[in-house]
C-alpha cells in the first residue's frame, strides 16, 4: 500500500485533469490549472493526507515498519498533522481562494518538505531503503508542494484579477 497508494493519487490527478479539460466548454490555460490544482489538493494533499493520518494513528506498528523505523509515540503527533493537512486538502479542492490554496500549499510544503529531507538522511545516514522510507512517497513528498507552489505562482495574475 505504501508503494502504490501516492503514485494512484498522482495517476488520479492526470486522469481527472485531462477528463475535465476534455468536457469543458472553454479550454483555457487558466481552467486546465485551476484543475489541476483542485486535483492535486484532492488526491495527493487531501484524501493521502488522510490516508497517511489513519496509518500513523491507528495502524501505528504497520506504517513504522514500512518506514523501516520502529513505532514511536510521535507518530500520533505525525497522524494527527497528516489529519489537519488532508482536511486542508479536501477544503482547498473545492475553496477556490488563491490565498487559502497557497497556505495550504506552504504548510504542505513545510511538512512534507521536511519529511523528504528526514527521508534522505534516514538513506544516507542508516541506508534505509524501505517503501515508506525511499520508495514513492520521498518522491511525492518533493512533488506534491512543488507543483502546488509553481502551480500557485502561475496563476497568481488571474487571482487577483
Amino acid at each position: 500500500m505504501v508503494f502504490w497508494v501516492p503514485i494512484m493519487a498522482w495517476v488520479l490527478v492526470l486522469i481527472c485533469t485531462g477528463l475535465a479539460v476534455r468536457r469543458a466548454q472553454t479550454r483555457t490555460l487558466g481552467f486546465a490549472l485551476e484543475r489541476l490544482i483542485a486535483y492535486i489538493l484532492l488526491f495527493p494533499v487531501g484524501l493521502v493526507g488522510l490516508w497517511a493520518a489513519l496509518g500513523h494513528i491507528v495502524f501505528a506498528a504497520q506504517a513504522a515498519a514500512s518506514i523501516g523505523w520502529a513505532p514511536s509515540p510521535f507518530q500520533y503527533e505525525v497522524g494527527v498533522a497528516n489529519l489537519g493537512i488532508g482536511v486542508a486538502g479536501l477544503i482547498g479542492a473545492r475553496y477556490r481562494n488563491w490565498g487559502y490554496r497557497l497556505a495550504v500549499a506552504v504548510m504542505t510544503g513545510g511538512f512534507l518538505g521536511g519529511a523528504a529531507v528526514g527521508h534522505v538522511v534516514q538513506i544516507v545516514t542508516t541506508g534505509n531503503l524501505a517503501a515508506g522510507n525511499a520508495g514513492p512517497i520521498l518522491y511525492t513528498d518533493v512533488l506534491t508542494p512543488l507543483s502546488l507552489l509553481v502551480l500557485l505562482a502561475l496563476t497568481v495574475r488571474s487571482a487577483r484579477s
